[in-house]
């Protein structure tokens, strides 16, 4: 949205009503109310748009009901391509996620072609994520639907005001709050590159085509590390094997059930999806939009200096 307003395009922006609305306080944009779940709201709001960014998702890896989950990220993405064909819009981004990409046993970097399947995807987010994906694949083969599917692997970063699962690590690690770490990697990119890699994706992007939009293949001790050196202490030492987490898991998602609480810091979903470390390559991006990222370290400091500011 922001690298949009930069270059000077109109942007309108469909927010659910009574949603949390700071991250367009003061912002140059027309926002209008719908829902995912409202395709009439929908066609209303992508009446007289060039393009739709579809950025929204439901991201999380616990809930009571997992239907909310596939209502968002499923029906709710076949409700907005439907509306994006009704106002023949002449481009669409979709934010798809790394999650429905294949990983490699032996940890390297996994790249679009990664074979998988839907039987590989962990828990209830990841399977919405994919089936959503291969419905946006369907409707550019059946319905010539002009889309282009990015992959953002894990941004970290500024405005994470819920926050998502990952800023909650970035937050709670930043508080002191995280004492060990199971053996485990991420991609850490900086969203405000995640950012411009979509408006690369509208402007140089193939139709039906997917890409990468990463940054830095880092270790979680390396990710603490340097969250800890950015609040400067010492980070956490202590490695734990995987089996002696799971009851930690089951018992935080019990109280989370019982209390109607919100999403456990440590899931089962989460602890099963560790046991590969989630690498990506985003040459893809990089050759054929002009990509490009920026240290992890310089997201890890800016995601720390955001929630330090207590923004979240």
């Amino acid at each position: 949205m922001r690298q949009l307003l930069s270059r000077g395009d109109a942007v309108r922006v469909i927010a659910r009503p009574g949603s949390d609305r700071r991250n367009l306080s003061g912002l140059a944009i027309e926002c209008v109310d719908g829902d995912l779940r409202n395709p009439a709201s929908l066609r209303d709001a992508c009446r007289g748009v060039e393009a739709v960014f579809h950025v929204a998702a439901d991201y999380r890896l616990w809930t009571r009901n997992p239907n909310d989950l596939y209502a968002s990220n499923v029906d709710g993405t076949r409700n907005l391509m439907e509306a994006a064909l009704a106002a023949s819009v002449t481009r669409v981004v979709y934010t798809s996620s790394v999650a429905t990409l294949g990983l490699h046993d032996d940890g390297s970097p996994s790249d679009e072609n990664a074979p998988v399947q839907l039987s590989n995807m962990i828990g209830h987010y990841k399977r919405s994520k994919f089936l959503a994906e291969a419905l946006v694949h369907e409707f550019v083969q059946t319905r010539q639907l002009p889309a282009i599917i990015v992959n953002p692997s894990t941004p970290i970063g500024p405005y994470d005001i819920k926050p998502t699962p990952t800023g909650r690590v970035i937050r709670d690690a930043a508080r002191n709050k995280i004492p060990a770490y199971v053996d485990t990697g991420l991609n850490i990119v900086h969203v405000d590159d995640v950012a411009a890699g979509h408006v690369l994706a509208f402007d140089r992007g193939s139709v039906g085509r997917r890409y990468i939009l990463g940054g830095e293949n880092l270790s979680l001790k390396e990710i603490l590390t340097a969250i800890a050196e950015c609040c400067g202490r010492a980070p956490p030492r202590i490695r734990l094997p995987r089996a002696l987490v799971y009851p930690i898991a089951y018992l935080s998602e019990a109280w989370a059930w019982v209390t109607d609480g919100a999403e456990p810091q440590v899931t089962v979903d989460g602890l099963r999806m560790s046991r590969k470390r989630m690498f990506f390559d985003s040459s893809r991006a990089e050759s054929e939009l002009g990509y490009h990222h920026r240290p992890a370290s310089s997201a890890i400091s800016d995601a720390v200096a955001w929630f330090s500011r207590g923004q979240s």
